[in-house]
């Protein structure tokens, strides 16, 4: 490193002095002396001190390029964008205007008789017009609920098959106390055709139970004996304003069908699910046609055991 010292006093620039009169001539520069006398010769100069008066005659347009044109907003777009202004309190609502095709239609109505405001509501006992009465439906509804006609078997296919035969046959009854008006028809109808199919009345053993939800557990338990060749099941389920009705009526059905399955023992199904009290008189006979399928099925499995041993 060398032994030179930099002199920093050489390259510093001078300070100068301010002249005496600088601020004064600073100060003149600000100071407004009124506006310049138009020359003579000039009349273009010889506005106010207001700016120049505004002209009659619009300024005309310039033209512009294709490209500055394509930028400026189309004269629809230029209305668009107006600003909104604030709503006029005694102008009427656009929901409020009715549209001409609503007056007409509203007039045409008036003049066919269709609307007429003092008229009132119809009378109750007012006869109804043909035009508001519904055809109903031919026949009864509810008590017709299978198709007609009968099991075709084309010739010469073998069939195992049986009757509703009751000789030397035991049959079991299982029936709800649960709405017991209707339980004690089914039982009498399926009394008097155990009769008509031959049944002795010391071969019939009758249970009776609460419900229909306890019908599937005495079926079984009287299936499990091995004394009877079917069992019949007979309840009445209502229709009320809670669930109960699907919940009894379903496992009723699907217990009565598990206690056939496991034990191999027919269990006819006579449990009317009703929605109405009243429609149980158009069921009535489900009590004897329950006995019908039970002897039925105990014949058909008969015939079965008796062709499986050849």
């Amino acid at each position: 490193m060398s032994d030179r010292t930099y002199d920093y006093e050489r390259d510093r620039e001078p300070i100068r002095e301010p002249e005496a009169d600088a601020p004064a001539e600073r100060a003149s520069e600000n100071v407004f002396d009124g506006w310049p006398e138009p020359a003579p010769d000039d009349p273009d100069k010889g506005e106010s001190p207001s700016g120049p008066e505004p002209s009659s005659q619009p300024e005309p347009e310039q033209e512009l390029s294709e490209a500055e044109a394509s930028e400026q907003p189309s004269a629809d777009r230029r209305a668009s964008w107006r600003p909104a202004r604030a709503p006029d309190p005694n102008e009427p609502l656009a929901a409020e205007v009715e549209p001409a095709s609503l007056t007409a239609a509203v007039s045409e109505l008036e003049q066919s008789g269709g609307w007429d405001d003092d008229a009132g509501p119809p009378a109750e006992d007012a006869e109804p017009s043909e035009d508001n009465v519904i055809d109903e439906p031919s026949g009864v509804m509810g008590t017709s609920e299978h198709a007609p006609g009968e099991l075709m078997i084309p010739p010469g296919v073998p069939v195992l098959e049986g009757e509703a035969r009751g000789e030397r046959r035991a049959v079991g009854i299982v029936v709800s106390r649960f709405n017991g008006e209707v339980t004690s028809k089914l039982l009498e109808g399926a009394l008097a055709e155990l009769e008509v199919r031959g049944v002795d009345t010391n071969s019939i053993t009758v249970m009776p139970v609460p419900g229909a939800f306890e019908l599937p557990i005495a079926a079984m338990a009287l299936a499990k004996t091995r004394r009877f060749a079917c069992i019949v099941a007979l309840g009445c389920v209502i229709r009320g304003d809670t669930p109960h009705f699907d919940y009894v009526s379903g496992e009723a059905a699907s217990g009565l069908q598990l206690a056939a399955i496991e034990t191999g023992v027919p269990v006819a199904f006579g449990v009317l699910t009703l929605d109405r009290q009243d429609q149980a008189e158009a069921r009535l006979d489900k009590g004897a046609e329950a006995v019908r399928t039970g002897l039925e099925m105990a014949d058909v499995f008969a015939n079965l055991r008796a062709a499986a041993a050849r």
